[in-house]
């Protein structure tokens, strides 16, 4: 059965939020299995970079059921936590995921599911382990999209942090006919728990805003896109790293992407 011109636009935006970067929707494609890999001048994540401002490669696999079942693997490189002077940092993330996703009323969209980030080999005494289990709730209207995800134990290594939760509007518009997406996002990442609480006692405060707008272009299945990122992070402050870097500062943000 073929899917509605909307519909597919709903998942390709809905689809964009789980596999990074987001800046772009995907080929469609016939079969229930699909790869990606992409390259990305500085692989940013809900507007905190991942890689100290150096480039990533980044792949993964999906599998969609036409029920709306989906799950998916997917890795990038990155530097974040060896950056941060833990004893002994990942430079891979490596993120898992499963959940349901459908539309009903024809232009609206749901998913459930659940993701876990995995950061192999991390060994960091006295904080929070680094890896991260959220669930997430989604729904869309046309080509917008809110989301709320939610830690079950520690996230991305600040202790004691159950409960934290991220929520973002993110809009994906498909200019017809002419392969280019217009995007923009704004999201809040907020830290529960002792542990945030006693960084904010320090005068370190790890919630934030971040915000983002991007333009794609889809040339014979590549996928070329530019995005603007930014963040509420102050210079100084809990993600600035041991280079002196803020992990949250503003700048572009360029990928290319495939998906097969």
């Amino acid at each position: 059965m073929k899917t509605p011109q909307k519909r597919k636009s709903l998942i390709a935006a809905l689809g964009a939020l789980f596999t990074l970067p987001a800046w772009a929707n995907d080929v469609a494609s016939p079969s229930p299995v699909t790869a990606n890999i992409s390259i990305v001048n500085n692989y940013v994540y809900r507007g905190l970079s991942r890689t100290n401002g150096s480039p990533a490669v980044q792949g993964g696999v999906d599998f969609a059921a036409q029920n709306g079942f989906y799950a998916g693997a997917w890795g990038s490189n990155i530097s974040w936590l060896a950056d941060a002077n833990i004893a002994k940092g990942s430079s891979l993330e490596l993120d898992v995921y499963a959940g349901v996703k459908n539309s009903f009323f024809t232009d609206f969209i749901y998913d459930f599911g659940i993701m876990r980030y995995h950061y192999p080999a991390v060994y960091n005494p006295g904080q929070g382990n680094a890896d991260t289990d959220e669930l997430h709730a989604a729904l869309g209207y046309q080509w917008l999209i809110l989301k709320y995800s939610y830690s079950l134990g520690n996230a991305f290594a600040i202790a004691d942090s159950k409960g934290s939760g991220y929520t973002d509007l993110s809009a994906n518009y498909p200019i017809s006919d002419t392969g280019v997406t217009l995007g923009a996002h704004y999201g809040r990442q907020s830290f529960r728990g002792t542990g945030a609480a006693a960084l904010v006692a320090a005068g370190l405060t790890p919630s934030y805003d971040d915000y983002n707008v991007s333009i794609s272009k889809d040339l014979s299945g590549y996928v070329f896109g530019v995005a603007y990122s930014g963040t509420t992070a102050k210079d100084g402050g809990y993600y600035t790293n041991f280079q002196g870097n803020n992990l949250g500062r503003k700048g572009a943000i360029f990928s290319m992407r495939r998906t097969f």
